[in-house]
């Protein structure tokens, strides 16, 4: 880690804590600052505001009181999720005090190339595969995960060494906050509509993901996904070097599957079914990582060998077992309607039996239908279950069942299906209407799963 003094004696506030917040606060107090920390949750049910308070760090819970600014701080460290339009983060910024987020801290004291990963869909299981590819090929050092994928990017830039590569994924939520982050290559995996309400509209979005390659220069690398005509034309505005993938085209440079194969540079590296994960997403993610890994000069082999290996992340179509001859996936991260069409696209929809539903936000199904014919049985549950079966009932499907959860649907799908069949929970919707979050449904999910094992 670098020993920076840039925050001696600084007064900065650290707003909002979880991971993010508490490592954060840590690590200015290392180096030095006058920190102080205010989260919402009552101290008495803060384990990490009370770590904090016994390392001499000054900490205010249970609110977050606007006079908590006359004490004059020299820069805001906000939570990702807490939003720009949170009144304590508006005064902040009406009176000029910085406000960034955490991993410009990590950028400040890292001693080693950062990798940033942003996307819409498709960050976390590239950034893992980017991950596996360059540690396969090491000969020192380490590939280290960082960032929104669940290790604090503040903790793992202080572990570090000159010899490592940080590979950090990105939300844009993260991306508001920087200011002079700056990674050595970055890969943009796609821009749909996401968190327009957090962001207020989908330009504001769009603006804050392609903050990735905003201190970027004409020695660094940009990956952007060519499938895409709204970051062909972004590209136009990166100081980096771009280099595409798609699926769609023969590139003459970068990444491209062509005729079941996949190339880098029109050098085959692999057919396409060779991958360890299913679905055209995928193969998306795979040439990402393959882009990166060659700016590393990983050998084709050890790229094929380790893709094959590579069986998907938790709940981002993950792998479950057999039971019966059924094949089970567990797609719990499919929040969206989006991210199950993608999930469909990598099965025989004759096979397939699909398990979707949760929190009602509204949403109209109509766009999934296409993706829903020809589906073997459909099988829904949560607050949208009677708008998914109305979906299921015009998409033809004959076999739709309404149970009471994810984890009620597994052995109904059993009962339901044949030896060779797939069965994939891929929700299509967020979870809090029944769950706290969708790691809980998708492990919920395999635990029945396992149960019929």
């Amino acid at each position: 880690m670098k020993k920076i003094t840039t925050y001696e004696n600084k007064k900065i506030l650290v707003l909002g804590l979880a991971k993010s917040g508490f490592s954060a606060a840590k690590l200015l107090h290392e180096l030095g600052a006058l920190v102080t920390v205010n989260d919402g949750k009552p101290f008495d049910e803060n384990p990490e505001a009370q770590e904090l308070l016994s390392l001499g760090i000054k900490v205010i819970t249970g609110s977050h009181p606007i006079e908590l600014l006359d004490e004059k701080f020299s820069m805001v460290v906000k939570n990702p999720g807490i939003p720009y339009s949170h009144p304590l983060v508006a005064k902040a910024q009406e009176l000029g005090i910085p406000v960034i987020t955490e991993v410009e801290l990590a950028f400040e004291v890292a001693e080693c190339p950062i990798i940033g990963i942003t996307g819409t869909n498709g960050k976390t299981t590239t950034t893992t595969m980017t991950g596996l590819l360059l540690n396969a090929a090491k000969t020192n050092g380490v590939a280290r995960l960082a960032g929104n994928i669940g290790y604090p990017a503040s903790s793992v830039a202080q572990e570090a060494n000159s010899e490592d590569k940080i590979v950090m994924e990105l939300s844009s939520f993260q991306l508001m906050g920087i200011t002079h982050f700056h990674p050595q290559v970055a890969v943009i995996t796609n821009i749909y509509e996401a968190h327009i309400d957090y962001h207020g509209s989908r330009s504001e979005y769009v603006k804050a993901k392609w903050q990735l390659q905003k201190n970027m220069t004409a020695d660094d690398f940009l990956i952007l996904n060519w499938n895409q005509k709204e970051l062909q034309e972004l590209s136009k505005k990166t100081k980096a070097q771009v280099l595409p993938f798609a699926t769609d085209q023969v590139l003459e440079k970068g990444a491209y599957s062509f005729a079941g194969s996949i190339y880098y540079n029109k050098e085959k590296i692999m057919g396409i079914s060779e991958l360890g994960v299913p679905g055209s997403h995928n193969v998306e993610n795979a040439l990402a990582a393959i882009t990166v890994a060659k700016q590393y000069d990983v050998p084709n082999a050890i790229i094929k060998e380790t893709l094959q290996r590579f069986h998907g992340v938790p709940h981002r179509t993950q792998y479950v077992g057999e039971v019966q001859g059924r094949k089970f996936y567990n797609d719990s991260k499919a929040t969206n309607i989006l991210a199950t069409k993608m999930a469909l696209s990598g099965f025989s929809p004759e096979k397939l039996l699909l398990i979707a539903g949760g929190l009602d936000r509204g949403n109209s199904f109509d766009e999934l239908i296409p993706s829903l014919k020809g589906l073997k049985a459909l099988i829904v549950f949560g607050e949208t279950k009677e708008r998914l079966k109305e979906a299921g009932e015009k998409a033809g499907i004959s076999n739709i069942q309404v149970v009471e959860n994810a984890e009620a649907a597994v052995p109904i799908a059993l009962e339901n299906s044949d030896p060779e069949d797939v069965i994939l929970l891929s929700p299509a919707n967020a979870s809090w209407d029944q769950y706290p979050n969708f790691e809980v449904r998708g492990d919920r999910f395999m635990e029945a799963v396992n149960k019929l094992k």
